[in-house]
């Protein structure tokens, strides 16, 4: 496990290096988040309990969605780009070579990436919603921990996906239509663009149950105080069965692949 946490640690290190484009994307979130938020007030001036939310808890929402966006890689900019490339070129098969499992080694690295963006990319967009707009933060440190615990469940399926999309480079030879797919999905069903609990009947129901959900608008509602006690652990649940799930059928779906490098004499 030694070797995982200096990966993360790793991951973190090197996404720290990129300050440029560390502040171009605060300043894209603050933007956005201030475009969204305007948005949310005219929607919710005339319907002020849409989706079960007041307006700060919509507030809310909005900067939360931005400060996420980045470390659960909502429109990209995660590891599968590089992961898809070095499918691409062949390069994969010095990974296979490494004293390290595959799935756990990019894993590590994320995490470490996802940490940085939360921090570097997330707190700063936060904080000027707060100066700007009420918001409905808790004041209760124990739902900041269930947030967190939220939020690393949404971490580990938000990689899950995308290493399931990136693994599909070794049939497509070129994964960035699936890498479109995906972020498309994930901007979607994760509720970034809309509360999923605004989605009218099935629709909400589908995307609820979907494990995009687990990104953005499980947390916010954990966040939000929507999800306590057992409901609590019922969504923790839903996220940690989604995050097996979807490890098992990487770790299925990795086990082919490689047998796929091995009888083309990669």
């Amino acid at each position: 496990m030694r070797l995982y946490a200096v990966v993360t640690l790793g991951g973190f290190r090197r996404y720290a290096t990129y300050r440029v484009a560390t502040f171009a994307g605060v300043f894209t979130n603050t933007v956005f988040g201030f475009i969204l938020a305007y948005a949310y007030t005219a929607l919710w001036d005339e319907r002020p309990r849409l989706g079960g939310y007041d307006l700060p808890q919509a507030m809310t929402y909005v900067w939360l969605g931005q400060a996420l966006l980045a470390a659960c890689a909502l429109m990209g900019g995660g590891f599968e780009d590089e992961l898809i490339e070095r499918i691409r070129t062949g390069d994969i098969a010095v990974d296979l070579y490494r004293p390290a499992d595959l799935q756990l080694w990019w894993l590590a690295g994320d995490l470490g990436r996802a940490a940085f963006q939360l921090l570097g990319r997330g707190v700063v967009p936060m904080a000027i919603g707060a100066f700007a707009f009420e918001l409905a933060l808790p004041g209760d440190p124990l739902m900041w921990l269930a947030f967190l615990g939220a939020l690393l469940l949404g971490l580990v399926v938000s990689f899950a996906i995308r290493f399931l999309i990136a693994l599909s480079a070794f049939w497509l030879m070129d994964g960035a239509g699936a890498a479109q797919l995906g972020m498309l999905a994930a901007m979607f069903f994760s509720g970034m663009l809309l509360p999923l609990n605004v989605f009218p009947g099935a629709l909400g129901e589908v995307a609820r149950a979907l494990p995009w959900s687990s990104m953005l608008q499980i947390p916010a509602d954990v966040l939000l105080g929507k999800h306590t006690g057992w409901d609590l652990a019922g969504v923790y649940a839903f996220q940690a069965g989604w995050a097996v799930a979807l490890l098992g059928a990487g770790r299925v779906l990795q086990s082919v692949a490689t047998r796929r490098v091995v009888v083309q004499g990669g």
